[in-house]
């Protein structure tokens, strides 16, 4: 049984920096990835990293946004800069186990059945 358990949202003003962590207990070689949902709005991607470390960003993120893995803690971190109030909304972490690489996509990751899904942390951007 994967466990997946989002940590580090909160509220800051915009050009602001947040670090989200997620860990994902009982998970090894996982696809894994952050989408947010912002109220009123469908959950969107925003970062993802597959086993091979491929990566792949929304493009309203890119530059302001960096996913990493600490494969010793099996821990995945978003580090979250120059954050615009649009970058408020509910960040879920996922974690889906692949068979290849390749398949790590939004997509994948958002709509497949085996997707794990932490309870979400919210992350609040004042202007």
């Amino acid at each position: 049984q994967v466990q997946v358990e989002e940590s580090g949202g909160g509220s800051v003003q915009a050009g602001g920096s947040l670090r989200l962590s997620c860990v994902a207990r009982g998970s090894s070689r996982y696809c894994m990835g952050w989408f947010r949902q912002a109220p009123g709005k469908e959950r969107e991607g925003v970062a993802l990293l597959g086993t091979s470390g491929n990566i792949r960003y929304a493009d309203s993120v890119k530059g302001r946004f960096s996913i990493s893995i600490d494969n010793a803690e099996n821990t995945l971190h978003l580090e979250m800069n120059s954050l615009k109030p649009e970058d408020t909304a509910m960040y879920y972490c996922s974690a889906l186990n692949l068979l290849y690489s390749s398949q790590c996509t939004f997509q994948n990751l958002g709509t497949m059945k085996g997707t794990h899904w932490g309870q979400g942390t919210q992350v609040t951007v004042s202007s």
